[in-house]
């Protein structure tokens, strides 16, 4: 397996730092984004992972049409160009179609394609087609070595620099649950993989109007991937994740976050899977 360059911040995969992604689900306030990034920055600092800051400009995939969707692209790209520059550390967000594709690699590091998208041929290859580092996130449709297509509409369009993120598979109405097999069968594709541990926690569609989620179980669920062997780590935090305006009930206190990569870490050093 390649490592995966992040500009000329870091690399990505074997021999390299374990990666964390954080961030809110969605950009609320430049605030909040400042206080989160900020935070984040000194936790990934001292305990020694390396960091991209995570928010997304637009949501578009809510349950409900009156959920708050962020942003937008203008906007929220302004934002995190600022983030950015003020912090020093590389930034990803979703996109969603083919026309953000242009505007949003002029200032992410990372085009993350949703899990929802992972089969979009046309966006594939235009994020492909971009010069940046592309994360995919498997669908929650699909089998592990289903992603083996998405790699290859990707690399076919020129990308070199591909991320895998394991979300969890649906499993019935309402509920995901995560095959930690998944894990080594996605890293056989030759990408590094990163494990989402707050959206595997995710109950979408399960709160009614909007998705549940059950947070008690993301430092399970992360501990364990770490024992497999992961490249990378995705957790949304939010300093009150009650009141977030996505994502709450799956989203990870943030002053839980250093506790649990000390202990992630140790499980990943202990693993030593390369």
């Amino acid at each position: 397996m390649e490592s995966v360059p992040v500009q000329d911040f870091f690399s990505v995969g074997p021999g390299h730092p374990l990666l964390l992604v954080a961030g809110p689900c969605v950009l609320e306030s430049e605030e909040t984004a400042r206080q989160i990034a900020g935070r984040v920055r000194e936790i990934a600092a001292r305990v020694g992972v390396s960091f991209v800051f995570k928010a997304s400009f637009d949501k578009a995939n809510r349950t409900s049409l009156s959920s708050y969707r962020g942003p937008g692209l203008e906007e929220g790209l302004a934002i995190l160009s600022r983030i950015r520059e003020e912090f020093q550390v590389p930034v990803v967000s979703d996109i969603h179609e083919v026309a953000q594709v242009a505007a949003a690699a002029s200032v992410l590091d990372i085009l993350q394609i949703p899990a929802f998208l992972c089969r979009q041929t046309d966006l594939l290859v235009a994020a492909g087609r971009s010069g940046k580092v592309v994360n995919v996130k498997k669908g929650q449709f699909l089998a592990p070595w289903d992603m083996e297509h998405a790699v290859a509409k990707l690399r076919g369009s020129g990308c070199r620099h591909i991320l895998l993120t394991e979300r969890g598979v649906t499993h019935g109405y309402n509920n995901l649950v995560v095959d930690m097999r998944s894990f080594p069968i996605m890293r056989g594709l030759g990408c590094p993989v990163i494990y989402d541990a707050t959206h595997s926690v995710q109950l979408p569609g399960g709160a009614g109007g909007s998705s549940g989620g059950q947070r008690q179980f993301i430092a399970p669920l992360v501990r364990a991937a770490a024992a497999v062997g992961v490249d990378g780590i995705f957790m949304e935090v939010h300093p009150d994740p009650d009141r977030a305006l996505c994502d709450g009930p799956n989203s990870l206190p943030l002053d839980q976050l250093e506790p649990l990569l000390k202990k992630v870490l140790a499980i990943h050093e202990l693993a030593g899977v390369a």
